[in-house]
Formats: structure tokens, sequence, C-alpha cells
């Protein structure tokens, strides 16, 4: 960002020393063609940083989107992970007890 804020500064440099030329004077004609060219090369390629920059807010954003869905897919698979372990435990539980129950059974 800062080389587009030289850029400008530099355009309305030009600017203001095209203001204060004399166009009768044929040296000074030619250097208010060349300050033109520069400016309008200045432009082009401030349109085109801004251009770039908006993209790169773009991609931004939709990184952003995508790492907050990524962060709650995560965490459901966490919380589905947990149930599944809490309902293993149920029943090796319910197991222990059925295989208890079978030695009173046996006896």
């Amino acid at each position: 960002m800062k080389s587009v804020f030289e850029k400008e500064k530099k355009l309305i440099e030009a600017l203001e020393k095209l203001k204060n030329l004399n166009p009768q004077n044929p040296s000074l004609t030619e250097e208010m063609e060349n300050l033109k060219i520069q400016k309008n090369q200045l432009e082009i390629e401030k349109k085109d940083v801004e251009n770039k920059y908006l993209l790169l807010k773009d991609d931004y954003a939709k990184l952003e989107e995508k790492i907050d869905q990524i962060t709650e897919n995560k965490h459901n698979e966490n919380k589905r992970e947990k149930e599944f372990s809490e309902k293993i435990d149920e029943l090796n539980q319910e197991t222990d007890t059925l295989l208890e129950e079978i030695d009173k059974w046996q006896m």
C-alpha cells in the first residue's frame, strides 16, 4: 500500500507542476506532455493496485469463511467422538454387568 501512496503523491506533484507551467514555451510543452504521460501511467498503475487489493480482500474473506467452517466441522467431529466414547463406555459397563450376571447363574 505504501507504493500506492507514493505514486499518488508523485501524481499530485506532477499536477502541481502542470498548473505552474507556461504553455507558450515550446520546451515546456514537451515537458507537459511527458508529465501527462507519467500521470496517465500512474493512474493506470493505481487502478491496477486497487483491483489487486480488492481481489486479495475477497480472497481473505473466502479463506476466513473456510477457516470458520473447518473449525466448526472440527468442533462437531470432536463432539461426535466424545458421544461415541460415552456410548462405548456404556456398552462396556453393560457387558460387565451381564458377565457378572452370567457368572452368578453359573455358580
